[in-house]
């Protein structure tokens, strides 16, 4: 087994044991040392975005100092969710390695397969709609107003 993927599946042991969260865990690495480890919490939590995955992005960009993990590897135990692409994405890193896939956690009973699914426009329940656009569209004219914005 690989080394880092040994660790995330040691970390998703770890917090399914404790009864954290589900059998997910998540390293992150860059220049081959570990910047960050985690699991899934969303149990612990009660918080829907603590995954394996988002927690070690977090970890990451504290340990780091930065939203940019340009150069670092995401090692996962299972195929990310849409919602850890998304903040894969956002943190601008460029390699993931993951074992398990959305058919096994599937199997497992969790859903990923139809986030996947609505992502296609299908068995979609969200009913996304658009309102007071003028006043927030303001929003973006006051940003690009800022000496000091950032862009991310």
């Amino acid at each position: 087994m690989n080394k880092w993927m040994k660790i995330a599946y040691d970390e998703a042991t770890e917090g399914m044991l404790a009864n954290d969260g589900g059998p997910f865990g998540a390293v992150i690495v860059k220049d081959d040392k570990i910047i960050s480890q985690a699991h899934n919490q969303v149990l612990k939590s009660n918080d829907p975005t603590a995954h394996a995955e988002v927690n070690a992005i977090r970890k990451a960009s504290e340990v780091l100092e930065t939203f940019d993990l340009s150069g670092c590897v995401l090692y996962t135990s299972c195929m990310p969710c849409p919602m850890c692409l998304g903040a894969i994405f956002w943190a601008r890193i460029e390699t993931v390695y993951y074992s398990a896939t959305e058919e096994d956690a599937a199997r497992g009973g969790f859903d990923d397969k139809r986030f996947y699914e609505m992502l296609d426009g299908k068995n979609s329940a969200l009913n996304l709609k658009r309102i007071d656009a003028e006043n927030s569209t303001k929003l973006f004219d006051l940003w690009l107003e800022k000496n000091d914005r950032e862009i991310y």
